[in-house]
């Protein structure tokens, strides 16, 4: 029997041969812990999931900024709505890490309830007004509604980002800032949804709260990036931001929120249809038919 000599673990001989094995289990450090030796990121099989890959040019580089699930977009809208809250680093809190997917779903959401509440109440009060008043939809809403709301809550934070840039200013990403207008606008969702209340001081009141939540997140998230800045007169930029909020909200009531119901000049009356005009001889008939159909038509008019 033969005895096979080992030195250190690390060489291992036999004959002639020199049949040679080395542990990749790697030696002790100077702490006395083992080092890593080769993984499998040293193999090449695990990558870095942490920076996108390609250029800003391909989807690839986008990928990571929407890939977040449905619950932690809800629970981002749903912390805009508690400006007040203790809580006022909503970067550091909640958009950690940010994306893109909450606010291009609040943007464009907000651009469909905006046509469709004001396409509902203007339907409303024009039946109120006079039940037989022909009813359409004001497409042209809806080329306004995009611009307005894509260029102030997607293009406005990157202009805002790359002047910040221009003055030194670097505390938060463009990503970031664009997370921070998407999730701001959430609060217009409910409140252009609740605009459909025929009554004008009621819409004037959801209007302003729309205006107070949604411009006091953004003035808390954002005067801190603009006070980091050397310049104070950086500062006053928040001026501005306020000023196009107001704007905005102005904007939304009187395009989308302006409505009233307008009676009927009770001196020029409504002809009744054709039909009621000829009654059936000896019975009841006519006036029952007419009114039968004055329904039909007002129900064609709504739904026809």
């Amino acid at each position: 029997m033969a005895y096979v000599a080992v030195d250190n673990d690390e060489r291992l001989e036999e004959g002639p041969q020199g049949l040679q094995f080395k542990s990749f289990l790697g030696d002790a450090d100077t702490n006395g812990a083992p080092s890593p030796g080769l993984g499998n990121a040293d193999r090449g099989y695990l990558h870095d999931q942490g920076k996108p890959s390609g250029g800003f040019w391909t989807l690839e580089y986008y990928q990571s900024y929407f890939d977040v699930d449905t619950k932690t977009v809800l629970t981002r809208c749903y912390a805009t709505l508690l400006p007040f809250s203790s809580n006022s680093d909503y970067l550091a809190t909640h958009l950690n890490p940010a994306d893109l997917y909450g606010p291009f779903w609040t943007l464009t959401t907000l651009i469909f309830t905006l046509f469709l509440s004001s396409s509902l109440a203007a339907a409303i009060t024009a039946y109120l007004g006079d039940p037989l008043a022909s009813l359409g939809y004001d497409f042209g809403l809806l080329s306004i509604a995009v611009p307005l709301v894509y260029s102030y809550g997607l293009a406005l934070p990157v202009i805002l980002w790359v002047a910040l840039r221009y003055l030194g200013v670097g505390e938060w990403s463009v990503v970031e800032a664009i997370a921070i207008w998407g999730y701001g606008m959430f609060v217009w969702i409910p409140v252009s949804i609740l605009a459909v209340i025929p009554i004008s001081i009621v819409r004037w009141s959801l209007v302003g709260i729309a205006f107070g939540l949604s411009g006091y997140f953004l003035v808390r998230n954002v005067y801190p990036i603009l006070a980091s800045a050397e310049a104070k007169a950086t500062r006053l930029l928040i001026i501005i931001i306020a000023a196009l909020h107001l704007g905005l909200a102005i904007t939304f009531k009187v395009l989308f929120f302006n409505y009233y119901i307008v009676a009927p000049d009770p001196a020029t009356p409504i002809s009744p249809p054709a039909a009621s005009a000829t009654p059936t001889a000896g019975t009841g008939a006519g006036a029952g038919a007419g009114n039968d159909t004055v329904v039909e038509e007002v129900v064609r008019r709504l739904f026809g």
